[in-house]
């Protein structure tokens, strides 16, 4: 991928259409992979030209939509959106170099209804080199947590240690790896993330999401409509469906945890044992 800045006429919304894949190792063998679709939003470029959106819905209802209030603190734009949350999240990380565009890869907005179980926020810097990655959790019980990949390189594996709860399957330790690819030029061609969950005795979850990339047109915004009409419906319906096959399967159960103290957890640099 170039360092160089993206082109004006390129910062408009993408969008993907892919798989998302999740392969359960222990204690009883679990797999899935199902078609999907996502978004890829350049934030900074809509603040400044929400027009840029064009068939995005943005903050309004639409077929296809995005809200700011989905993500970061929860606010609206009058308190300036999810880009302002994410920008005190990385000057409190005291990261304040990340000046370029930032991407957004989460799932829209599908007839008013959204659930995104995680979003990534790719931060650039002016050179359009990438300075940092924030994953953004969301559990079922309606709390929210952000993982910071400091210094992240496409390509590289980089680790956090485990601190919020999402599944009654899994428990609160052990920790994350992570993967990110992006193809062609800017990186706008093609997006794949793998998270990996390990325990103290290996890998546990193998789980992943990947697409290829193209702008978001009134005709691409129409085929992801009539073939994923009930996108975000689907992405509960299949937690639910896969928790039940879980529990037939025996899994243990494990009660849900306190949320983290802090609201970051940052990664865990590369020599150090997880």
């Amino acid at each position: 991928m170039s360092a160089k800045p993206v082109d004006a006429c390129a910062l408009v919304p993408y969008i993907g259409f892919g798989h998302v894949w999740h392969t359960r190792l222990r204690p009883r063998r679990h797999r899935f992979i199902v078609p999907t679709f996502f978004l890829l939003l350049p934030m900074r470029t809509l603040r400044v030209r929400p027009e840029a959106a064009g068939v995005l819905a943005l903050n309004r209802p639409g077929a296809l939509a995005f809200r700011d209030a989905d993500h970061g603190s929860g606010a609206g734009m009058a308190q300036g959106g999810a880009l302002a949350w994410l920008e005190e999240l990385l000057h409190s990380a005291g990261i304040d170099d990340a000046l370029g565009e930032v991407w957004l890869q989460c799932y829209p907005r599908v007839l008013g209804y959204s659930f995104k179980p995680v979003s990534f926020w790719y931060c650039h810097r002016a050179d359009g080199s990438l300075r940092a990655i924030v994953a953004e959790v969301n559990n079922t019980f309606g709390e929210r947590h952000a993982y910071l990949l400091d210094a992240p390189r496409y390509g590289q594996e980089l680790r956090a240690d485990k601190t919020f709860h999402v599944s009654p399957f899994c428990t609160v330790q052990g920790s994350y790896r992570f993967e990110f690819q992006r193809g062609g030029p800017h990186g706008l061609r093609s997006a794949r993330v793998r998270i990996d969950y390990h325990d103290a005795s290996g890998p546990v979850l193998l789980t992943g999401l990947s697409g290829r990339l193209q702008p978001l047109t009134a005709a691409s915004r129409r085929h992801a409509l009539w073939r994923y009409p009930l996108l975000s419906f689907g992405v509960m319906a299949r937690i639910l469906w896969h928790a039940l096959l879980l529990w037939g399967k025996q899994v243990p159960f494990h009660a849900k945890a306190q949320p983290p103290l802090l609201p970051i957890t940052r990664s865990l640099p590369p020599d150090r044992p997880s």
